[in-house]
């Protein structure tokens, strides 16, 4: 019997829809499309962006978590001297 959850395809990885969603931009930014393509591309990348932030929000939430079950530990702004 098949299974039912093969509907759903799996989340690639952020890099790759990333990478995907850069090579989307390239395309569109390139122009000379013609209105259905441009409309299909620019579908495409509102998906993959709105996976990218939901991914983002994901790993956020996890460090997050971290942080708060290790009360010594600081976020700190990225290239901050702690001189």
């Amino acid at each position: 019997m098949p299974e039912k959850q093969k509907a759903e395809k799996p989340l690639a990885s952020f890099e790759a829809s990333l990478e995907e969603l850069e090579r989307v931009v390239k395309e569109l930014e390139a122009g000379d499309l013609p209105l259905e393509r441009a409309l299909a591309l620019f579908e495409k990348g509102i998906g993959l962006a709105e996976t990218c932030r939901k991914q983002l929000e994901q790993a956020e939430t996890r460090v997050e978590v971290l942080l708060k079950k290790n009360a010594k530990v600081q976020a700190e702004p990225l290239g901050a001297d702690n001189e």
